[in-house]
């Protein structure tokens, strides 16, 4: 897919007040590592995530979305009347049904004439949402499009301790499948894309592309399909190494797709930003592509796996922080479960971005060299 006419306007991105360490999740899992003697520490060690942070109890995905709608607005200075399609892109939803995009389509005071519709896609949600607005701008059907997704961890992390420290047939070698389920965290993050003759930032949106390899589409699994308000219990069961390994396979053979549909060579790439999963799976994916970690920018230190808000969040904070510079080539490489891949390029100009200070935070939001 190549695109003549479409650019990343701006990202409005929100973050939870309160943040819980992997030393903490630990301490709750008291009872299941004195049982198996596992040793402390082991959390953040295999992982690389120190915290992730965790919206208040309730707190329906569609209340943060419209914030971080709102947010990519402003950073924009961008009249809500001119959207012409808003898709809510997060695995969490409020409800089944309406679309959750409805809520948020209503409190952002979004036109009548507005598309409005949830996509669900893993871990790459919010890119899928992003890619199709792409399309109906280059298609001329539109002049700009919001994507948005909040996550929500709280359910799973707390539902998973509960669950591992009743199960009393855990042992050291079955008790894998859970432990990335302790590594998620809660986010926001909202995505302005304009037409080309409408943008004031002038992030061209080059090209991206997709693939998928949905032979692994059972290496991770949740459970029932429920919202937020309903009160979900979600259990997730990850084969963790597997789903690294054939994650990594797949992203280098989208990134060579990529390289062919965009005609740019991997020395033309000055910053990536990519799924945040942790270190190991970092390193690996950008040791397979040719890209060095010291252009790569990554939040799952201190924000955990995000879900469909990773890559986008992580974009944004890269972007206020300025560690895009202008002119620089940027490759987003996203990965979801199923196994499917997108990856983009896009040209940066300027940075429009809106978030929470990280500051308010006892960590830091950083480039890991």
């Amino acid at each position: 897919m190549r695109y003549e006419n479409v650019c990343i306007e701006s990202l409005g991105y929100s973050l939870p007040a309160e943040t819980i360490t992997s030393n903490e999740i630990e301490l709750r899992l008291k009872p299941l590592y004195e049982r198996l003697r596992l040793p402390e520490g082991r959390l953040e060690l295999i992982s690389g995530i120190s915290e992730r942070r965790f919206w208040a109890p309730n707190t329906l995905p569609s209340q943060i979305s419209v914030e971080s709608c709102q947010r990519a607005l402003t950073a924009a200075e961008f009249d809500a009347k001119h959207v012409g399609a808003l898709i809510h892109a997060s695995v969490c939803r409020d409800r089944l049904e309406p679309a959750t995009a409805c809520r948020v389509h209503h409190l952002t005071g979004l036109p009548a004439d507005c598309a409005v519709y949830d996509v669900s896609n893993a871990c790459l949600g919010i890119l899928n949402g992003a890619i199709q607005i792409a399309n109906m701008i280059e298609l001329g059907q539109i002049k700009a499009g919001l994507v948005v997704g909040t996550e929500s961890a709280r359910q799973l992390v707390e539902t998973t301790i509960e669950s591992l420290n009743t199960n009393g047939s855990l042992t050291r070698k079955n008790l894998k499948p859970a432990i990335a389920s302790l590594t998620i965290g809660s986010a926001s993050c909202a995505m302005l894309l304009t037409h080309k003759s409408i943008s004031r930032s002038q992030n061209r949106l080059e090209s991206a592309v997709v693939r998928s390899e949905t032979e692994h589409h059972e290496l991770c699994q949740s459970g029932h399909d429920e919202a937020v308000a309903s009160g979900m219990q979600p259990l997730m069961e990850t084969n963790s190494e597997q789903l690294m390994h054939a994650g990594v396979d797949i992203g280098r053979r989208t990134f060579a797709t990529l390289l062919e549909e965009s005609g740019w060579t991997a020395d033309d790439f000055q910053r990536t930003v990519c799924h945040q999963v942790g270190g190991t799976h970092r390193k690996m994916m950008l040791d397979s592509l040719g890209l060095s970690t010291e252009t790569d920018y990554t939040t799952f230190q201190h924000l955990g796996n995000t879900g469909s808000a990773a890559l986008p969040i992580t974009l944004a904070v890269a972007a206020k922080n300025g560690f895009l510079n202008t002119g620089d080539g940027i490759g987003l490489l996203g990965i979801g479960s199923g196994l499917n891949c997108i990856m983009a390029n896009v040209r940066w100009h300027e940075s429009r971005v809106i978030g929470d200070d990280l500051r308010s935070s006892q960590s830091t939001i950083r480039a890991a060299v």
